[in-house]
């Protein structure tokens, strides 16, 4: 179950993060980099979307298997679903952007 005021507070640790960041693109693929799982928040009209960035394939499974599993996650905020898209696609290995 997704704690919403959690996924709050992280994405406004990521953006204390990459604010202070001399060169906010890289501290931003640093974010990506160390977690498991990251996940795009976003307004909607139901309050709040979420996108994962990165980590579907560990949500899958644990999604399927019906276990409980440890993983390291974090969130970012983006103003909507086509910026989280795009920063997914961004931050893709080399041969995943080349593949989309």
């Amino acid at each position: 179950m997704l704690d919403f005021h959690e996924l709050r507070e992280l994405a406004a640790d990521v953006r204390v993060f990459v604010d202070v960041a001399e060169d906010k693109a890289e501290a931003l693929r640093a974010v990506i980099a160390a977690y498991d799982v990251v996940l795009a928040i976003f307004p909607s009209e139901k309050g709040m979307g979420l996108h994962v960035i990165k980590g579907k394939a560990i949500l899958d499974k644990i999604a399927k298997s019906r276990s409980h599993a440890t993983y390291s996650h974090t969130a970012i905020a983006v103003p909507d679903l086509e910026h989280a898209e795009v920063l997914k696609l961004l931050t893709a290995p080399a041969e995943q952007r080349i593949a989309a």
